[in-house]
């Protein structure tokens, strides 16, 4: 049975619905020797400033349980360093680009979207990181507060692309901000970003990561992400949304299609396969076959 797998964020059209997740998969085509990235419905890179950022002390990254906890701390060469250092091998392999930007104000992100207004048309999207809990002074995460999420919204315009702001998880005003970017402009919302963690060294009896506390990813926070994307698509079913958070199979993905999602990403599991988004990518196509759904696009919003 041939499957259709074809889908839409908004205005952008996607060959299938899987991407990986920014942050999990380098600054540009790293992933290239391992697969082929233009089988992918996008790639997202690392999110990127208006400048070049050093990011956080190590140690960055460490395990917790079967999940993953970091502070990176947004390490980047900037947007200008990017588009001339690392989009050209993107453009080369032929991979369909959703670029990430930060920032710690409304006028950097302002600055980080200006930067992209050239960029070719390999860049389908912005993403627009609301939610990163990484960052020094991390209590003014934006996507906590609705009027100033959507007061970037609003200043990232000047980018000239579809833009998707990605929301935290660490809120219960989930569904308010998301109104509210959506009211200033945003095309999308990616659902969810990490989970704000701390792991304590059993040795020295101190934080294990540099940062101290950090963002939880991985398999453990799948139901937290799938409950987000059922309430946001529940409440604003007009909004198109990309869901992310512990996929690691075909299941994964298409429980968060079936929860609301238009499109997934897949972070986490890239640290443990390379390969995981192309083997995600197959297996929801075989999920499919298996239970007679012809379109991916069937599947949107399927448990409401």
């Amino acid at each position: 049975m041939n499957v259709d797998l074809r889908t839409r964020v908004g205005s952008v059209a996607l060959k299938n619905p899987v991407m990986t997740a920014s942050g999990t998969a380098g600054h540009g085509a790293e992933l290239q020797a391992f697969f082929d990235l233009a089988q992918l419905g996008a790639h997202v890179v690392k999110s990127l400033a208006a400048f070049e950022w050093k990011g956080n002390p190590a140690p960055r990254v460490h395990p917790a349980g079967v999940g993953m906890i970091n502070a990176v701390g947004l390490q980047g060469p900037g947007a200008a360093g990017w588009l001339a250092d690392d989009l050209p091998a993107l453009v080369a392999a032929e991979a369909t680009v959703v670029v990430s930007i930060w920032g710690r104000s409304v006028a950097e992100f302002r600055e980080a979207a200006e930067l992209l207004a050239e960029a070719p048309a390999s860049v389908v999207a912005v993403e627009v990181n609301l939610s990163c809990p990484n960052l020094e002074g991390r209590r003014g995460i934006f996507a906590h507060d609705p009027e100033l999420s959507a007061e970037v919204i609003d200043a990232t315009e000047a980018c000239g692309l579809p833009r998707w702001a990605k929301l935290s998880p660490n809120t219960d005003r989930v569904v308010e901000v998301a109104a509210a970017v959506q009211h200033a402009g945003a095309e999308a919302v990616t659902l969810i970003n990490t989970l704000l963690g701390l792991v304590i060294d059993p040795v020295n009896r101190h934080p294990v990561l540099g940062a101290g506390g950090g963002g939880y990813s991985g398999q453990p926070i799948h139901p937290v992400a799938v409950r987000t994307v059922f309430d946001v698509h529940e409440a604003l079913p007009d909004l198109p949304i990309v869901g992310v958070g512990g996929v690691a199979n075909g299941w994964g993905a298409v429980e968060l299609l079936l929860a609301g999602a238009s499109a997934v990403q897949v972070g986490t599991a890239n640290f443990v396969d390379p390969r995981a988004s192309l083997h995600v990518l197959h297996e929801v196509g075989e999920w499919c076959g298996e239970h007679g759904v012809r379109s991916v696009a069937d599947l949107v919003g399927g448990a409401h």
